[in-house]
């Protein structure tokens, strides 16, 4: 008979640093043990942890909070690409926004994070032609975080939006890797046409706050649209857009705006 392989513990950096996190601010917080532990510590893998804040944040008297967990472990169980998703995520907030000093605070505290996190189960169950439901998760993530991403829209990894509030994502909308943008943010259509509507976004632009990019456009890669323009037409790519209606005022500055965050315009001249 042959001889069995033992079989390999697979090492996930991501969750064992947010473990290692939750269980440091419960020994400095005594008061959110509760918190930190039903959200962190009592699961055993940041897929089960992301579909337990899924569930708690998303019931409602319509839906209750065990079924909306049995939907969110069945999309993680069937797609690992949504737990990688969300390990991409949890590194880009932390890398980009000031006010994330450690990786468990997404999870736990950060509004845009989760409602992506909650609009790729949306996805998932779009793609898995359950369309209803997934209405009722858009709508339901537009409620509890106001942010509006129609589960058709797809989405890269890498992604973060800070702050979150008021973000409308079409439903053709394709957003690239690495890519940031903050609150207020519109990637929507001009009109009521229908078919395929809406910007397709670069792999590591940055769309300031309030910016509305609309219609069937494309963003250049590693372009940055400045804080409250209205961009029309078409992009390239490594540039910097500004105004209303927006138009090319530089380079985009720098190798990777989205990384980098910079959004001062000429340096800030």
């Amino acid at each position: 008979m042959a001889e069995r392989k033992p079989k390999v513990a697979t090492i996930d950096p991501v969750w064992s640093h947010i473990r290692e996190e939750a269980k440091a601010a419960v020994r400095d917080e005594p008061l959110l043990g509760g918190f930190i532990h039903s959200g962190i510590l009592h699961h055993a893998s940041l897929e089960r942890a992301l579909a337990y804040r899924f569930s708690l944040k998303l019931s409602s008297g319509e839906m209750s909070e065990q079924i909306l967990r049995e939907i969110a472990d069945e999309a993680y169980d069937s797609d690992p690409e949504l737990g990688q998703a969300a390990r991409a995520d949890i590194v880009a907030v932390y890398d980009r926004d000031p006010a994330a000093h450690r990786f468990m605070q997404p999870l736990m505290f950060f509004k845009g994070f989760q409602a992506i996190q909650a609009y790729r189960i949306g996805h998932w169950l779009w793609a898995s032609g359950r369309r209803d439901l997934a209405y009722f998760v858009q709508m339901r993530v537009s409620e509890a975080f106001g942010v509006d991403i129609h589960p058709n829209a797809r989405m890269g990894k890498g992604i973060m939006i800070d702050h979150a509030h008021s973000v409308v994502i079409g439903e053709t909308a394709v957003v690239g890797d690495n890519v940031s943008m903050l609150h207020s943010v519109t990637l929507g259509g001009t009109g009521k046409e229908d078919g395929d509507r809406h910007p397709k976004i670069g792999n590591g632009v940055l769309i300031g706050a309030g910016a509305k990019i609309l219609g069937n456009i494309h963003i250049g890669e590693r372009s940055r649209i400045a804080a409250g323009s209205v961009v029309l037409h078409d992009v390239p790519r490594c540039t910097t857009v500004a105004g209303v209606p927006a138009k090319v005022v530089g380079e985009a500055g720098c190798d990777q705006p989205a990384l980098t965050m910079d959004q001062l315009i000429d340096g800030g001249a």
